[in-house]
């Protein structure tokens, strides 16, 4: 086209079409953003942010329970569940305003309520509006998958985006999958009263993680009350006699799990099968997703995407991530363009203790044939964590053996979430333990379990021959 109405239409206004937008108009082009539901996308409605409330309630109503380890009198915790969802709601409206279209329009962004349909190339519709641009972004985001299981169509099943609707607590919760959303509700519902199973396929949750992560949280959910049914399929759905049932295959036989409320948690799939992209030939994955290059190019060259309709990582924060170079490399990629960068992606799941990761595994180590080193300090140790009644959980960096050259760190554990970061600027800009060994951290902190395992990483690599030459020169020295 000779002219287009605007430089980038964005379609989707979760994390990653929202960062786009940003970026885009911070450089004065034109951009659209189109959105068919609420501004904030899975994040701010129904994902991160929803949940992260609930958890916080949670982890309150343990402390009460706790009271007395703290020095308190005793009390009875009566969790009102209406108040708090209410109070779920009420974090959603204080942080609107960040996403909000009143501020993205003030900030140079044009907003559309609508479903955005891609005509060409070059050509967004919007209801009856066509919208001409240079280049495109797909930001659509995901949603919860539910598996065909028989007799589950006919429960009134909960996913992350209806359970926010409850207003009445489950007295028996079923929680199909042991991922990081299933793992996160288990708790939560928990501790705020409910008699929770959580039903995994697999033969461990958070089956991402090494086996000591899995082992270490599955036997705290167990002496919370959870019941983790691991390698225990689920096969169908039925009422019987006014029940509630779910029928389940394991190595033990076949397993009965009574219920009233079913939350589905077994992962997410890619909003793309309503968008007929293969029309204009943008191919998929098997899995659905986007297939896009290594500047997040389709394969029409000034259509992009980023988010979880692409992936391979599905988190906000990996989404914004994506969208600095999507936006770029749409407006900027004839003159230069930048491969996007998933050399230090870190993840969390906000479980009490919270479990944190940056780079490598354990098991990845081993997969890849790596000659790697595991260094482990264990966060009972830890003045700060005794004091605060936390007092569990560990540090684990994966090394290569000898060097302290940091390829991946898991941390299970208080604000496991929030000391992750250091390992993240580390990694980012190549610094390793010694690094991390020599920089002071306050006493008493958390963070001083980084310094702490780097100080256990160095103990296990000492110069042994040196140390003994050392420990003649000081005999000699003392005469």
């Amino acid at each position: 086209m000779a002219k287009y109405e605007a430089n980038l239409v964005v379609i989707g206004a979760g994390s990653g079409g929202l960062v786009a937008s940003l970026i885009a108009a911070a450089v004065k082009s034109k951009v659209v953003l189109i959105e068919r539901e609420k501004m904030g996308g899975d994040c701010l409605n129904t994902g991160c942010v929803p949940s992260k409330a609930l958890l916080r309630s949670a982890k309150i109503a343990n402390y009460m329970h706790r009271a007395e380890e703290f020095g308190l009198e005793s009390v009875e915790v009566k969790p009102v569940f209406k108040k708090v969802m209410q109070r779920v709601q009420d974090v959603i409206k204080a942080i609107e305003p960040h996403d909000s279209v009143e501020r993205f329009t003030d900030l140079g962004v044009e907003c559309v309520q609508g479903e955005g349909e891609i005509v060409d190339p070059h050509t967004v519709r919007v209801g009856e509006r066509l919208i001409t641009t240079k280049s495109i972004i797909i930001s659509t985001g995901a949603r919860p998958f539910v598996p065909p299981i028989t007799g589950l169509d006919s429960m009134s099943y909960l996913t992350s985006d209806n359970v926010w609707d409850l207003e009445d607590l489950p007295k028996r919760m079923v929680v199909l999958g042991g991922g990081p959303i299933g793992c996160e509700l288990s708790q939560a519902f928990s501790k705020l009263g409910s008699e929770v199973t959580i039903v995994e396929m697999m033969d461990q949750l958070m089956g991402r993680e090494d086996d000591d992560v899995a082992t270490h949280i599955t036997k705290k959910f167990e002496s919370e009350g959870i019941s983790v049914l691991t390698q225990h399929k689920a096969v169908k759905f039925e009422e019987r006699e006014g029940q509630n049932i779910l029928h389940c295959e394991s190595p033990q036989g076949a397993v009965e799990v009574p219920f009233d409320q079913v939350l589905v948690a077994v992962g997410r799939k890619p909003n793309t099968d309503q968008m007929d992209l293969a029309k204009h030939g943008i191919k998929l994955r098997r899995n659905g997703t986007i297939e896009t290059d290594e500047y997040l190019r389709t394969e029409v060259p000034n259509i992009f995407a980023c988010g979880d309709v692409t992936g391979p990582y599905q988190f906000t924060h990996t989404a914004s991530h994506q969208a600095w170079f999507a936006t770029v490399n749409a407006l900027f990629g004839f003159a230069k363009k930048f491969k996007v960068d998933y050399r230090v992606i870190p993840w969390a799941t906000f479980t009490m203790p919270e479990v944190a990761r940056v780079g490598m595994s354990e098991r990845e180590a081993k997969e890849q044939k790596l000659d790697y080193q595991v260094t482990k300090y264990g966060i009972d140790d830890l003045d700060r964590a005794i004091a605060d009644g936390e007092a569990h959980g560990f540090v684990k960096v994966i090394t290569p053996r000898g060097k302290d050259k940091i390829l991946g760190v898991t941390i299970v554990g208080h604000h496991a979430g929030d000391l992750i970061a250091e390992y993240v600027l580390a990694m980012k800009y190549n610094l390793g333990l010694n690094k991390i060994l020599g920089t002071i951290h306050l006493y008493p902190s958390l963070a001083e379990s980084n310094k702490f395992v780097a100080g256990v990483w160095k103990r296990e690599n000492q110069p042994h021959g040196l140390l003994k030459w050392v420990e003649k020169f000081h005999s000699w020295r003392r005469g």
